[in-house]
């Protein structure tokens, strides 16, 4: 874990980690008590993709680490009954 809840003036990063293979991925955690309202992934909107890879782009000009790729990722976490579920789709964007 590099960074967690990152703030800029574009948005804000909820996870900002390094992968086994050394990519930087930033992470957006959608969170839901039921699908009511669709799968928590769905909300992530590309407006919000591109917010975050607009503060993605401020993170990395502010932590001058050598990066050589970079991924983008998305966790969808809907509590039920039985406690939560997790789904996690990697490299949305």
């Amino acid at each position: 874990m590099l960074d967690r809840n990152w703030r800029c003036r574009n948005g804000e990063i909820d996870l900002i980690c390094r992968d086994p293979s050394g990519a930087t991925v930033f992470v957006e955690v959608k969170t839901r008590r039921g699908d009511a309202f669709g799968e928590p992934v769905e909300a992530v909107t590309p407006i919000k993709l591109h917010r975050m890879r607009l503060a993605a782009v401020e993170w990395l000009s502010q932590h001058p680490h050598p990066v050589a790729v970079v991924q983008f990722d998305v966790i969808g976490v809907l509590w039920g009954p039985d406690g939560p579920t997790f789904d996690h789709v990697e490299r949305v964007v």
